[in-house]
């Protein structure tokens, strides 16, 4: 007959104990002052990137509408100038012709004045699609930096994934076109023919 001791020393055997089940990472990171600060931190950060992700990308539509409006008028000013330039060239076509340097320098001015704004918009467009670009690169830094946080727990090195987040940020180059004319560069010629166009026109409508 086996005594009690035995008896349990057979359970134990048989039942061996189980070993305590590490804690969570986020049980971890809760209990750990510094990896919860550094937690909340981030994720307020990363909050705020994604609204001024949102801010610049609503920007960047208003700036293209804006353009849009600039190519509509530039049209329809020059087309408007041209028709009322047929008329007045039908009913007197010598004063209209005597006259033709005033509705050219008209038209001139108002090419240079429209060109000089899509240009500034185009560009207004360009650094912000910059801006934009580097605010998601900052967002994915940091949405690596929370999920290797959220994974590891209190092993998270604080100060070497905080540099490493640093030094990514530092080191970030800018990627430069290979290409030395851009789309702004052919709209800007485009805009320039056809405002030589719309004058040697002008001419013809008002002398011819």
């Amino acid at each position: 007959m086996m005594c009690p001791s035995e008896t349990s020393m057979a359970i134990q055997e048989i039942n061996p104990p189980k070993e305590p089940r590490p804690p969570h990472p986020l049980h971890q990171i809760a209990e750990s002052p510094t990896h919860k600060l550094l937690l909340k931190q981030w994720l307020k950060e990363e909050d705020l990137i994604a609204r001024r992700i949102a801010l610049k990308e609503t920007r960047i539509d208003a700036t293209r509408k804006e353009i849009t409006q600039l190519y509509c008028f530039f049209f329809l000013f020059h087309s408007t100038l041209l028709l009322l330039l047929y008329s007045a060239a039908a009913r007197d076509p010598k004063a209209a012709c005597r006259r033709s340097w005033i509705p050219t320098a008209i038209s001139l001015v108002c090419s240079l004045a429209i060109i000089w704004a899509v240009r500034y918009k185009t560009d207004v467009e360009s650094h912000i699609e910059k801006l934009l670009r580097r605010e998601k690169e900052d967002g994915k830094l940091l949405l690596k930096c929370v999920e290797e946080l959220k994974k590891k727990g209190v092993e998270f090195d604080l100060l070497k994934e905080v540099d490493a987040l640093r030094r990514a940020k530092s080191l970030r180059v800018e990627t430069k076109e290979a290409s030395k004319w851009s789309a702004r560069d052919f709209v800007t010629l485009f805009f320039v023919a056809a405002s030589c166009m719309v004058l040697g026109l002008t001419r013809v409508v008002l002398c011819n």
